[in-house]
């Protein structure tokens, strides 16, 4: 398990390996029952699809930039708010630019550490 004592912490692993390709610790970051919204409108309730929308976006060779906005922390749980942006080319070689401002909930685990619970990078839509 990845060790990160705060949820600040954990977002910048989480940029910091993106950028590297590496969804194997990628995935180490989320709880086995999260979800992740993959696109407005849409979220995916199990680590394999989790898996499989990050993986689209690092097979486009996608760099992710974000940062923390604010944290809300209650007891073993905290919202993370951020703002990010990905660069990256689609398959025809055409320029992609996405941007939002994602909220991410987290829950401290046992060893004081935080794992994802839920992620949507697309803030309240």
């Amino acid at each position: 398990m990845s060790k990160f004592s705060t949820p600040e912490d954990l977002l910048n692993s989480q940029v910091e390996e993106f950028n590297k390709g590496n969804i194997s610790f990628l995935m180490t970051l989320y709880e086995k029952a999260s979800c992740f919204a993959s696109e407005p409108g849409h979220v995916v309730n199990d680590l394999e699809g989790i898996r499989k929308t990050l993986q689209d976006f690092i097979g486009m060779r996608a760099k992710l930039e974000a940062k923390t906005k604010r944290v809300i922390q209650a007891s073993d749980l905290s919202l993370l708010i951020t703002e990010w942006s990905i660069t990256a080319n689609d398959p025809d070689g055409k320029p992609v630019n996405i941007n939002g401002r994602g909220t991410i909930v987290l829950r401290r685990q046992s060893d004081g550490t935080w794992l994802m619970v839920i992620e949507n990078p697309w803030g309240t839509n």
